[in-house]
């Protein structure tokens, strides 16, 4: 199991036990009704627990990128737990509206209840007044985090929609979050998962509340501006090298940062292709493969400001094997840059072997790559799929036969890495010695 689902199972293992020992499970009255009351507690509570662990994540924590490996992951984890919350959210939802709807279509019929216990602490009584409101708060606010939790995974929607809707999730948050405080069973707020609960949410307000004043990734921004620009017309892809005038924490090879160079456009993730060399200077190369990066050949020049935030990321060339393989799907290229950049000014002992496959070569680039590769004592294996068909596991053991004692990395498109991966594991080559970059952060 990998991380991202062993912490997923994790969250909802811990929400699930922790309400189970919470709740006394009574039966009482009408059986229907009564395990309807039970489903509408359970699944509001991992409802709001998964959505308030989705919003601490999307403060980018860099403390958890070691036990997650990497932000990729935290992000990856971020839209499952969302759509784990959706999901759940729904079900909450039915469950609540759908035997209301039953009784008034005569389908079922409505259990008697007496008065509500009369509360004795003062704040459970003035929620005990609210629970009206806060039903009619938690029903729209369910409906808006429909849509955009929509919006978020449709992606069709372009990037910058996608960035200005997902900040209201935050305020959306803050909804639900009046929501459950106010008709979390009473019973519970005392328990272990009352205390996780409240904890949860509490912290996840605060994180609503930076997202919504823009201050996520503040402590980890640097300004400047454009130095120089490069176009790879071939291959379609623009090397932007930029100077920071403000400080730089430095960056590993492999790492990627969010790139802002228009404020209307928000921030985009781009793998840093330049070694850190402590002059302020750092390097991108962008594929075009949407409506904005197309754009950015024509709308860019040297002298733009630029705000670059980070670094992140886990994609790193540690590791105890012998011999490492890299493999590199078109843009995926980039990584590997910055690493052979590295390498040339070290004294690597590592045997390396880069195969690098493009639909669309660049032979200027391509020129400077075997360039950079030697200099590196990297051995360089450049295949296009028109001329040298699809890279496989076969093809790439065939080159190194002692692949056995190497480390595996990868970054290009998701199908390539899986195809891969699995072909590689079927070898016998431990999940923990194949790396990939998850970069989708939507």
């Amino acid at each position: 199991m990998n991380k991202i689902k062993l912490a997923f199972v994790l969250v909802s293992a811990t929400l699930t036990l922790l309400w189970w020992l919470a709740d006394p499970l009574l039966l009482q009255g009408s059986r229907f009704f009564a395990v309807r009351g039970i489903l509408v507690d359970y699944t509001g509570v991992l409802a709001m627990g998964m959505m308030s662990v989705a919003m601490l994540l999307a403060l980018r924590p860099v403390a958890l990128e070691p036990l997650l490996g990497g932000m990729d992951k935290a992000y990856r984890l971020h839209k499952w737990l969302g759509i784990g919350g959706l999901t759940l959210g729904t079900v909450h939802w039915l469950w609540a509206k759908g035997p209301k709807w039953a009784v008034g279509w005569g389908w079922l019929e409505k259990p008697a209840r007496g008065p509500r216990p009369e509360q004795t602490v003062e704040l459970f009584r003035f929620f005990q007044e609210q629970r009206g409101l806060a039903e009619a708060i938690g029903e729209w606010a369910f409906y808006a985090f429909a849509v955009l939790a929509a919006i978020a995974l449709i992606k069709r929607f372009p990037y910058r929609r996608f960035l200005q809707t997902h900040r209201v999730m935050a305020a959306v948050y803050l909804a639900l979050v009046a929501h459950g405080v106010i008709l979390l069973p009473f019973a519970y707020w005392p328990t272990p998962l009352g205390v996780l609960l409240g904890a949860l949410m509490a912290a996840g307000s605060v994180a609503a509340a930076m997202s919504l004043a823009g201050r996520i990734g503040r402590k980890r921004r640097a300004e400047g501006e454009i130095e120089t620009l490069v176009h790879h017309r071939a291959n379609h892809v623009l090397e932007v090298g930029l100077r920071l005038n403000t400080p730089w924490r430095g960056h590993q090879a492999g790492q990627f940062a969010f790139v802002t160079f228009d404020p209307q456009e928000g921030p985009h993730p781009f793998t840093i292709s330049s070694a850190w060399t402590g002059d302020g200077r750092m390097r991108f190369m962008i594929k075009a493969l949407g409506d904005y990066t197309r754009s950015l050949p024509a709308t860019l020049k040297s002298g733009d400001p630029v705000r670059v935030e980070g670094p992140y990321g886990r994609f790193d060339f540690g590791g105890a094997q012998p011999r490492q393989i890299w493999v590199a799907g078109g843009i995926g290229i980039t990584p590997f840059v910055a690493r052979l950049q590295t390498l040339a000014s070290e004294a690597g002992t590592t045997p390396v072997d880069l195969f690098y496959s493009t639909s669309a070569p660049d032979e200027g680039f391509i020129a400077r790559l075997r360039e950079l590769a030697a200099r590196a004592k990297v051995r360089l294996h450049v295949l296009v799929a028109a001329r040298d068909g699809r890279l496989d596991a076969d093809a790439i053991c065939r080159e190194v036969p002692d692949w056995q004692a190497a480390g595996v990395w990868f970054c290009g498109p998701a199908g390539f890495g899986r195809a891969l991966r699995t072909a590689f594991a079927g070898r016998g080559l431990g999940p923990e010695r194949f790396h990939q970059e998850l970069f989708e952060m939507r």
